[in-house]
Parts: C-alpha cells; structure tokens; sequence
C-alpha cells in the first residue's frame, strides 16, 4: 500500500556562494579568496602530484592577493589524517582552507574544515565524483559505512585546463557517479512512495538532469575535449547542488553507492575507484528498477567507465557478497534492496543478466 507522503523536513540549505569555472582560473585563486572572506593565512591542503604539478600556480595566484599559504600534503583519506591535520592546521591558525586536486583532497580539506569551522574553497583537478560542491564526504576509519556530511564548499574553483590533464580513468569514474543518479532518484522516490518518506521534487529533477545530459549526449562527450571536460564538471558541481538542497545525499546516492561501499568491505579498498563501482552498481540497480540497464552500460562503455566486475579486479564472488551484504550496511535508507531482498543466488543471477560477472 503507498503510504501518505511526509511533510518536509526542516533542513538548512548550504549552497557555494560562487563557482568559477574556466580556463586557466586556477590563476584566480587569490582573488576569489579574498572575494570569500580569506583575509590572511590560508592552508592548502592537496596530494604530492598535484602539488608538483600545479602548486606553483596557485601559489602564486595567493601570494598575488597578499595570502601567505602553508601547504599541507596527503597521502589517503582517512580520518587518522584528518586528526592529524586539525593538529597542525589549528596550531598555524589561517582563516581559510582550500583543498587543491582530487576527490581524497577534497574530502579531506572539506572534514578538516568542518572540524576547524573555517570556511572551505574546493578547488578539484580531476573530475571524479560529485563531492567537489557537496556537503559530504567519504572518509576511511569512521564508524559508518557511508558518506557522512560535513560542510558545503564556500566556492569551487573549476580550472578546465587542470581538469583536462588528469587521467582520463578519474574522468570516467566521474561520469560513474553521474549515471548514479538515475537509480538514486528512483530508490527515493520508491522510499517515498512505500514508506512515506520526504521527497524534494526539484533537488530530484536537478540530480536526474545531471545524469541524463551523460546518458543522451555520451557519443559527443567521450572525446574529452575542453567542452566536454566542461559539461561533465558543470554536471557534478549541479549534482552536489542537488544534495546541499536536498539536505540529504538522498537525490545523489542510493543502492547502487551502497554496492560501492560493499564491495570494499568484500574486496578491500584497493577494489577500483568509487566512481567505477558505482557505475557497476547503477546497472545492475537500473536493472532491478525496471529501467534501461542496457543504456546506462552503453554509456558508461561510451566514456570509457568499466561495465564488467573483471575490468577492475573484481571476482564474481566479491560482487555477489557485495549485493548480499549493501542494505545491511545502512538499513535505515530504503532503496530497491529493501524490496528485492538478495540472496547468493539471486545476486549471481542478476549480476550475469547485466553481464557484469
């Protein structure tokens, strides 16, 4: 029986103040700081690549503004590193935080802020996932199994220029994370529709169109030229969007991230990247719903994004233990899981059906 929908919850939506997104901005990183609030001493929290690669030019974009910055190098996501850097971090005591490069940077930057309570500029280098604009964070060592939230980004600085040197694997592990919201605004509205729960239509419809713009137009972005290292990244700062007006990651991740996160309980975290497991759940999700799974795999193929559990180091063992075991992981979040209940066999027969085993 469908239940009757609830009310709306009371939330508070934290949306960034500016998005710059260009060529070569990262030149314009002191002056949007500024611009934000930054007044002094800024600490830059990036990995040892990107800092080689690009640090000397926002460095200098800092010291440009009269920003004195101290840059602090990571090495994982981990809550260990963010203890460690609130540390070192609150003794040296800047008014401002920026994480520089991917999406282990960004999360940790963002943690590390929400900890400090100082304001937050995400500053991405690879087109991963969609935590370059939201509130939340995945972080290893935290007692759930799940992205917890943290703050929204003040501003994200989007150079396309740096985005267009990162492996092209991280930018199709982002156009994972984007396919994922199909099957996401599907297992809300199931959870609205069979238990009641809140349902926020437009933060729905903005992550479903971030999605649907990679689903119809994957023959013009596979060629990962300027504009569509654009459209993918506008795609997933829209996405983030979503989940800071949906005060949940409700629109952005359902049964299909809940996979994700199995498969590294099942496989250990070296499993692939986020993006690629989501991108693997969403098919096999797709599928359960009812929707056009054979699309969503013909898209993924199109950008380059795994389609097959071998393609990333994956036994068909670990993906049905993974199947098995992702709505026992956060049972509180009704998705197509809670109503297809999966055992071995069944997991293994869904899993060959999609061809990703």
């Amino acid at each position: 029986m469908t239940s009757k929908a609830a009310l709306a919850p009371s939330h508070m939506m934290e949306l960034p103040r500016k998005i710059l997104i260009g060529e070569r901005v990262v030149s314009e990183a002191g002056a949007l700081v500024r611009s934000l609030g930054g007044t002094s001493k800024v600490a830059v929290i990036t990995g040892r690549i990107v800092k080689k690669r690009a640090g000397g030019q926002c460095s200098a974009s800092l010291t440009g503004a009269s920003l004195k910055s101290r840059w602090y190098v990571v090495s994982d996501a981990s809550m260990d590193t963010v203890n460690k850097l609130y540390g070192k971090i609150g003794k040296d005591g800047p008014d401002f935080i920026i994480g520089f490069g991917g999406g282990r940077s960004v999360d940790v930057a963002k943690m590390t802020a929400y900890r400090l309570g100082l304001p937050f500029l995400s500053v991405p280098t690879s087109a991963s996932h969609d935590g370059i604009s939201s509130p939340f964070v995945s972080v290893r060592g935290i007692d759930k199994p799940h992205s917890i939230k943290a703050n929204t980004p003040i501003g994200v600085l989007a150079d396309t220029h740096l985005l267009s040197q990162a492996p092209p694997r991280l930018l199709a592990g982002g156009c994972g994370d984007l396919v994922a919201k199909i099957t996401a605004v599907k297992d809300w509205e199931l959870a609205r529709d069979e238990k009641g729960e809140y349902f926020g239509s437009y933060a729905a419809n903005l992550a479903y169109m971030s999605a649907k713009i990679i689903l119809d137009e994957s023959e013009k972005l596979k060629g990962r030229d300027s504009f569509s290292i654009r459209t993918i990244v506008e795609a997933l700062i829209s996405a983030g969007v979503a989940a800071c007006i949906a005060g949940s990651s409700r629109p952005c991740s359902g049964a299909e991230h809940l996979f994700s996160h199995a498969l590294e309980y099942v496989a250990g975290s070296d499993c692939g990247l986020h993006g690629e497991r989501v991108g693997l759940g969403t098919i096999m999700m797709a599928k359960l719903h009812g929707l056009d799974w054979e699309k969503v795999a013909g898209t993924l193929r199109n950008m380059g994004a795994p389609t097959r559990a071998r393609q990333i180091g994956l036994t068909e063992e670990q993906v049905i233990g993974a199947l098995v075991k992702a709505q026992s992981l956060r049972p509180d979040r009704y998705t197509i899981l809670s109503k297809v209940r999966m055992d071995k066999e069944s997991a293994r027969a869904l899993a060959k059906s999609v061809k990703v085993i």
